[in-house]
């Protein structure tokens, strides 16, 4: 089997991502990277166990057979799940001490798109380096297979039911009990579906369900996290507690306060946060978030005499950083939250049940919980350019970014970054009033658009 593909770069910030069908989701790439991981994994562990599963796209079963095929070929043996949130599958690599995990999946992506992102034995994503080395075995090394055909796939449902007790027990104690509470839960008809309300109401709580009916092509489409306007509606009119929204794979959460109010990951952080550090569980008294995280987060914990660590964008960035500062809690404000105590990637699922636990331990509405909590106005463009030099080196562009921090000084704050993944130049500025970092931000797209910018 042969490509005639070049030598390029197939994994982005978080796995591979492409619709299905087309280059590298098509049938001949995916049995090939199926392989030569599998090979990979022999180099460490004689016939490799492989945990398989994805959300609810109407491609993933097809994918997972084509990964199939290719692994067995490579000497490697599979055991799939069927539908599974990505942090299931990380959750089960770990457990079933396999060698490594795939989820197949586009996360909030919409149909047509897909993906596949990797765990390895202790159930973390692939490091950059692991990547790279998978990328040069598959353009450069020749295989020694003719194709494989797509497999029949054996769906093991103990894999499902484990990661739900696993989820349930963390939530056993009496005083994690949600009798009493309402809540309402957006599981964007993707991997959440099957699971998020069995949880919530085998915990004791009273569960409005919404869009938890996946078809194979209704993932994330208007719900879900990416829409959550329908969870928060429902949050008013069914006087719930809190609304939560997961997105496509079920690795982040968002929320709604009883007011219908919807809080991102950062709010979530904020929360989990000053929690641990209430219960003396929180050694060092830090966390991790990004450089997108808002100026309000950290304002709000350095009352609490919390610390925020800033890093790249990216989860697996925020849990690399955690495991080299020895950092418990860290996360994004899109709803990735990981607390490494718990587990090694981000889970909606988990977090979602946290956010729960700690409305019925402190007994008190969000909005008053999150009332320390005021986010920063902001603003977030993204400019289109031609090409990605480095920004401090474009003279227009460094002037007046300098003036813009001059100008913020310490009331604000200003990100401006490449995207990793489109043309793309983003500037995003917080402080204390919309109107002055609207201005700001029209000054910096501007000296962009004169350096770089694309017609």
């Amino acid at each position: 089997m042969t490509t005639s593909q070049p030598s390029i770069r197939l994994f982005g910030t978080d796995g591979i991502r492409a619709p299905f069908g087309t280059f590298p989701l098509d049938e001949q790439t995916v049995c090939r990277i199926g392989y030569h991981l599998g090979l990979m994994l022999q180099e460490e562990t004689p016939s490799p166990m492989v945990i398989l599963g994805g959300d609810t796209r109407q491609s993933t079963e097809t994918i997972c057979g084509w990964m199939a095929a290719g692994l067995h070929h490579a000497g490697a043996q599979t055991l799939y799940g069927g539908t599974l949130p990505t942090p299931a599958i990380a959750f089960l690599v770990h457990q079933r001490e396999a060698a490594a995990g795939v989820a197949i999946s586009a996360s909030h992506n919409l149909l047509p798109d897909n993906g596949i992102k990797l765990f390895d034995h202790l159930g973390f994503k692939w490091q950059v380096p692991a990547e790279e080395a998978l990328e040069e075995r598959l353009f450069n090394h020749p295989d020694q297979i003719e194709d494989p055909p797509a497999e029949k796939l054996n769906l093991d449902p103990s894999l499902a039911e484990e990661y739900r007790e696993a989820l349930e027990q963390s939530s056993t104690d009496k005083s994690a009990s949600l009798e009493g509470l309402k809540f309402v839960i957006d599981a964007a008809n993707g991997a959440a579906s099957p699971f998020a309300a069995q949880v919530f109401r085998d915990l004791g709580a009273e569960v409005v369900s919404l869009h938890d009916q996946p078809n194979g092509r209704n993932i994330n489409r208007d719900c879900g996290s990416t829409h959550p306007e329908d969870m928060a509606r429902a949050v008013l009119e069914t006087a719930a507690d809190l609304g939560i929204a997961f997105d496509g794979d079920a690795d982040r959460a968002l929320f709604a306060d009883e007011q219908g109010v919807v809080r991102d990951g950062d709010a979530a952080l904020f929360l989990w946060a000053r929690y641990l550090k209430d219960s003396a569980r929180l050694e060092p008294p830090k966390i991790v978030a990004t450089s997108m995280s808002n100026l309000g987060l950290e304002r709000a914990l350095d009352g609490e005499s919390i610390e925020l660590v800033r890093c790249g964008v990216g989860d697996r960035t925020v849990v690399n950083t955690m495991l080299e500062a020895g950092i418990s809690l860290g996360g994004e404000q899109s709803g990735h939250i990981v607390d490494l105590k718990q587990g090694t990637t981000g889970d909606g699922l988990a977090t979602a049940l946290q956010i729960a636990k700690i409305l019925k331990v402190e007994a008190r509405p969000l909005s008053e919980l999150l009332a320390p909590f005021v986010r920063f106005p902001q603003v977030l463009i993204n400019v289109r350019v031609t090409s990605k030099p480095p920004l401090e080196s474009l003279p227009s562009v460094a002037a007046v970014a300098r003036d813009v921090a001059v100008r913020l000084g310490n009331r604000g704050r200003l990100v401006l970054r490449y995207s990793g993944t489109e043309p793309l130049a983003r500037v995003m500025i917080e402080g204390e009033n919309q109107h002055e970092i609207d201005e700001l931000a029209a000054s910096l797209i501007d000296a962009i658009q004169e350096e770089i910018g694309a017609e």
